[in-house]
Order: structure tokens, then C-alpha cells, then sequence
């Protein structure tokens, strides 16, 4: 799902339309499979990935990487590394490569071999980051792509974006520049009678009874794919209805009332549609965890699970005739936030900070939400929609050596705090910017990097004081982002009898309910924020 915290755990009328291939996807299996042309020696972003289909209209189909990064980092590593084992739920699977190479057994061993390339080549490449999330990043690409550009958005470890090594940095940012020669690929062999079998990707795996994967059992089809670093993604092609079935209890609890269950599905089914190109640099559309929505075993879905998903079946919600912003979040602590108090992004109309309660808590939290009605707030919370949540309220005492740990961790170096200071609020009373002053230099986060490098904080929603000499107690509501859906809101809303319409119509006000299928023409991949 979007970036959030969890809580406790169609006939459609035309495809959307391919996205083009940009110079780095261009060549990809050829270099992959020992060729390489000479247009192929200029430098590159990234190793050359093959972009994933688009989602067809008719039958749209989600590429998941149940798991990412697979393999040695480095070539001393790929001796002691662990071998890539795939096992069939019962019968046999069958891994084929685009060479024609066939190989059907219950289990399959694939072991991590390095092999030179026949051509090597550069990687080169400006790199604005890192950032907290897909959003952020996204929103530092925009320069770029109004400069006509084409900028990546890729994950290594933190979110970055990449952009060719001549390109100017944006307005008020500084990017660095990287550059590597590489010289070996990874590669995943097998044991024969012969002798190892050299297996080069992408590769296709069928699995007709499902494959074991971590502690769930998978349809397929799958993919073994090289990804954008070097390393390799284990992909399910996952129908989207049957990839609800594989996130909706796993976002808001399978005990969720039906009509809350209904409202995650319509949110997942759009989240999913619209963030349809967030690993595209990778070769697939989404992954399997927070990042995106966490996904896993679609077979242990509930029948409660599968009607709510089939009652809502194909339906998404849209503003201008295209797919929302459809983020979501945990419990936010009686009051919404609007989308610029989570990300550094123009506001939209459906995502705008309320007060999240029935007629009296409204009137007595009027927005902006500051000073003494804050801490009003955040000392009670009766009449708030979702008010039994279990963080709902919460307290948390920060030392002068977690934050300097924290911040040390995400690379900045502060020495030991000495002051931490909120510098800005939104409208909800969310903090926007945090001022930590070290002995050696002072820092400001902002907006998700609050919690990113504070992971203590479930929200940012809070005050925050001094309570002896290096140690500061922080009084906050909520969890997750705040932003869109209060998972714990809709859940109360539903016991109240709301129905799954009026739900979504209370958290993104002025988005429509429309089949998949009714929408007009998609773009290549969702508006930049």
C-alpha cells in the first residue's frame, strides 16, 4: 500500500497503453544472454531490464515480486551464498529460459554463480536522493521530467532517482554522481548429469498446483528476472481479483466487518491500478510488502474476504476520470491529514485534513489544529471514529543517544542532541518539520523523514518536551501517515452500519466509484505529485 504503517495485524473497455521503452530497457536480453551490440558500450542508468507489460484492461494481470534482491552482492559472496530453492506444492514445476532450456522437478536448486561479460559496460548516472518514499522521490523527479527528461525512480536501498550523468540538478537539490564498471553478471546454475547448466534470465516457472514460497502456496505463473542492480526478483503474474484476495486481510484484518472489507478492497484494486509503474526500473509493477501492499498466500483469504472483493469487483475510485491517490493508513488519531502534510506535494482536492468524529468531536476540533487544541486533543478523543484503536494515543520517551543512533543510521551525523524542536505544523497538527540541534551540527526533518528516521514514533502526530537533560517525552495519536482512509475509522464506521459508498465517500470526498472498465485512456504511468 502506500507508505503507511500497518494496523495490528469488469469488462473493461480498452488497454492501457504501453508504456515506451527508454534507452536503458532497450537491448536488455540480448547483453543478459552474452550479446551485446555497439550502441550497447554508450553508459547506462542501470543493468538493462526488460519493462514489464502494461496492465490490460480486459484482464488485468499484476506483476509481484514475492521477493526482491535475490542474490550475492558481490562476487566473494556467491561462494558461501545460500542456493535459490523453488519447490512445487505437489507434482512438478517446470523452469524454462528464453534459450529453450527445459528443467521439470518437484524441487528445483539454482546456485549463484558470477561469469564475465562478453562486453562490459558503464554504468553512469545522476542520483538525487535517498528519500523516505516512493512519493518523495516522485516529487523530486518532477524537475526532470518538466525539464523533458526521464528520470528512474528505483529502490537499491532507500528510495532514489536516477537521471542521465549530463543532466543539470533541479532547482534547490544537489545530485551525485555515480559511475562503475561492470565486468560480471550474476547468474543462477544448476547440477546435471553434465556437469552445471548455466540458466540466464529472464525465466518463465510454472508451477500447476502452486508453489511454496515462505509460508504460503502461490498460483503463478512466475518469473525469475534480473533486476535493475544486478541482482534477481522472484515475480508472480497475479490476476488483480486474485491479488486482492492476497492483500485485504493482511492490510485491515480478516475480522473487519464486511463493509470495511468491501472499502479495502475498492482502495487496494485503485492503489494497485495507479501505482502500476512503481518498480517498473525492476521489471514488475509491484512488491509484496509495505513499500506497496503487503501480499501474501491468497489461498488462506476468508470466504468474509472473497465477498467482500467479489461484491466490489472491478470497482476503483476516480477524480478526473482516472485512478486516485488511494493511500491509506492505520488510525489517524481523530483527525485526517491532507496529502501535502505526509509528502512534499500540491494538495488535492480528495485528501484534505478534517476532523475525523461525529458532530460534537468536530465542533469542538476546529483545524488548524495548534496549541492548546492540541494538546486538547491529544489528551481525549471522545466522539473520534476509531477511537478503540490500540495507538490511537500513545507516548514515547526519546534519549539523546536513540536519536543520535537514528539519525547516524540515515547518515547524519548531529553529535549528541542537545535540543529537538517542532519548526512547522499542517493543518491536522501533524509535525512538518522537526529541528534536531547536535554538538556538532543541526538537522531538519520533514514530513515522512520525521518517522523514517525516528521508526519510535508512530505518527507525527504529537507534541513534544523536554523531560530531563537529554531525554524528551513525545504525546502523539495516530498510526501511519494520516492521510486518506483511517483503516481504524472504517472499521468503527462499519459497526455503525456505514455503508462501504459512504465510507469511501467520508474519506476521499469528490472521488467516484466507476468500474475499471468505464475509465477513459490511462497514461503511460501516473501523474508525477
Amino acid at each position: 500500500m502506500p507508505p503507511r504503517v500497518r494496523p495490528r495485524r469488469s469488462a473493461v473497455a480498452a488497454p492501457f497503453p504501453r508504456v515506451l521503452a527508454t534507452p536503458w530497457i532497450l537491448g536488455a536480453t540480448l547483453l543478459l544472454n552474452g550479446g551485446c551490440r555497439a550502441a550497447d558500450q554508450a553508459p547506462r542508468l542501470q543493468w538493462p531490464v526488460a519493462a514489464p507489460p502494461p496492465i490490460q484492461a480486459g484482464n488485468p494481470v499484476i506483476w509481484v515480486a514475492l521477493a526482491a534482491r535475490l542474490g550475492p552482492s558481490t562476487p566473494s559472496a556467491a561462494q558461501g551464498a545460500a542456493p535459490l530453492r523453488l519447490r512445487a506444492a505437489s507434482g512438478s514445476l517446470t523452469l524454462e529460459d528464453e534459450a529453450g532450456q527445459r528443467l521439470s522437478a518437484p524441487e528445483v536448486t539454482l546456485r549463484w554463480r558470477w561469469e564475465p561479460l562478453p562486453q562490459p559496460f558503464l554504468v553512469r548516472r545522476r542520483v538525487l536522493g535517498p528519500f523516505a518514499s516512493h512519493e518523495s522521490a516522485e516529487a523530486a523527479a518532477r524537475p526532470w521530467v518538466e525539464a523533458g527528461l526521464q528520470p528512474v525512480i528505483a529502490k537499491p536501498a532507500d528510495w532514489e532517482v536516477w537521471a542521465p550523468a549530463e543532466a543539470a540538478d533541479p532547482p534547490g537539490r544537489s545530485s551525485r554522481l555515480l559511475e562503475r564498471r561492470e565486468e560480471r553478471r550474476l547468474v543462477l546454475a544448476s547440477e546435471g548429469p553434465k556437469g552445471p547448466r548455466v540458466w540466464r534470465g529472464p525465466m518463465r516457472l510454472l508451477a500447476p498446483a502452486g508453489l511454496r514460497w515462505g509460508t504460503g502456496t502461490f498460483r503463478g505463473p512466475f518469473r525469475l528476472l534480473p533486476d535493475a542492480h544486478g541482482g534477481w526478483s522472484l515475480v508472480e503474474e497475479a490476476p488483480l481479483e486474485r491479488y486482492l484476495e492476497g492483500v485485504v486481510p493482511h492490510e485491515i484484518g480478516a475480522g473487519s466487518p464486511p463493509e470495511a472489507l468491501a472499502v479495502q478492497a475498492v482502495l487496494a484494486r485503485t492503489w494497485a491500478v495507479r501505482n502500476r509503474d512503481r518498480f517498473r526500473a525492476d521489471g514488475y509493477h509491484l512488491c509484496a510488502d509495505t513499500q506497496c501492499q503487503v501480499y501474501s498466500d491468497p489461498g488462506q483469504a476468508s470466504t468474509p474476504v472473497r465477498q467482500a472483493i467479489a461484491s466490489s469487483r472491478g470497482q476503483v475510485l476516480v477524480a478526473a476520470d482516472q485512478p486516485i491517490h488511494a493511500v491509506y493508513h492505520a488510525s489517524n488519531g481523530g483527525v485526517a491529514a491532507g496529502l501535502e502534510e505526509a509528502w512534499n506535494v500540491d494538495p488535492v482536492p480528495y485528501l484534505r485534513p478534517f476532523a475525523d468524529g461525529d458532530s460534537a468531536f468536530a465542533a469542538r476540533t476546529p483545524l488548524p489544529v495548534e496549541g492548546a487544541g492540541l494538546a486538547t486533543l491529544l489528551r481525549q478523543g471522545t466522539g473520534a471514529y476509531g477511537a478503540d484503536h490500540p495507538l490511537f494515543r500513545w507516548q514515547r520517551a526519546l534519549t539523546a543517544g536513540g536519536v543520535e543512533t537514528a539519525l547516524g543510521a540515515r547518515g547524519l551525523s548531529v553529535g549528541s542532541p542537545k535540543s529537538l524542536k517542532v519548526v512547522e505544523r499542517g493543518a491536522s497538527g501533524r509535525v512538518l518539520a522537526l529541528e534536531v540541534a547536535g554538538a556538532k551540527a543541526t538537522v531538519v526533518l520533514r514530513r515522512d523523514s520525521i518517522r523514517r528516521a525516528l521508526r519510535e514514533l508512530p505518527s507525527t502526530l504529537f507534541t513534544i518536551s523536554a523531560s530531563q537533560p537529554g531525554v524528551w517525552l513525545v504525546r502523539g495519536g495516530g498510526f501511519g501517515h494520516g492521510v486518506g482512509l483511517s483503516q481504524a475509522g472504517a472499521i468503527d464506521l462499519a459497526r455503525r452500519g456505514w455503508t462501504m459508498p459512504a465510507i469511501l465517500r467520508h474519506y476521499y470526498p469528490g472521488a467516484e466509484l466507476k468500474l475499471l472498465g468505464a475509465l477513459g485512456p490511462q497514461p503511460p504511468s501516473p501523474p508525477a505529485f
